[in-house]
Formats: structure tokens, sequence, C-alpha cells
């Protein structure tokens, strides 16, 4: 993977959870629409800090609750083994996964 870049925003849920959002940055406060289904990449859940792809793996390794939007960061959970092509929506264009381990 290149050395892109991902916004990666981290929140602990309660004790041994821990929730993440991952995404591209340049989705980053856009919405999309694909029939009735509504992709809103809000600033406040998304924009966190600006994270290597490598970095972002490592993140979502930790994580029992993922949220991600884009190419970038669709592959990211893809890479850590927690995403399946399966598993991935498109919204105008857009990919979109998330994952939840219990």
């Amino acid at each position: 993977m290149k050395e892109e870049k991902l916004f990666i925003k981290v929140w602990a849920v309660r004790e041994g959870e821990v929730m993440i959002a991952v995404c591209d940055p340049q989705l980053v406060g856009k919405k999309f629409h694909d029939g009735r289904l509504l992709l809103d990449v809000n600033e406040a859940f998304y924009k966190g800090e600006l994270v290597s792809a490598e970095a972002a793996v490592d993140y979502l390794r930790k994580a029992t609750v993922a949220n991600l939007v884009g190419e970038v960061a669709v592959q990211c959970g893809k890479e850590a083994g927690l995403i399946h092509e399966d598993g991935v929506m498109t919204i105008d264009g857009v990919p979109h996964a998330q994952f939840v381990l219990i």
C-alpha cells in the first residue's frame, strides 16, 4: 500500500471495547446518496488524527467496533483481516464497511 494518509478517530466505548472510525481524508465533510441510502461523512465523527495507512491497520487490529469509509480505509480493514469483500457496500461510488467483534 502506498504512503496514504487516513483520518482515524478512536473512542473507548467502555472497558475492553474500542470504537474506531477510519476515513479517506478527501471524503470528510461530504454526503453520498444511492437511492434511499445516505452516507454522511461527518467531520465530528470521522475527522481525527491523520495517520499512515500502516498505522490505521494497527489501530484496526485493536478495535472491537469500526466504521470505514473510502478506498484506502476499506483496504486497511481487509489487510487487518477484519473486512471481507462481501461485507463492503458502495454508496455513490464510495466503499463503506463496518465490523463488530463480539
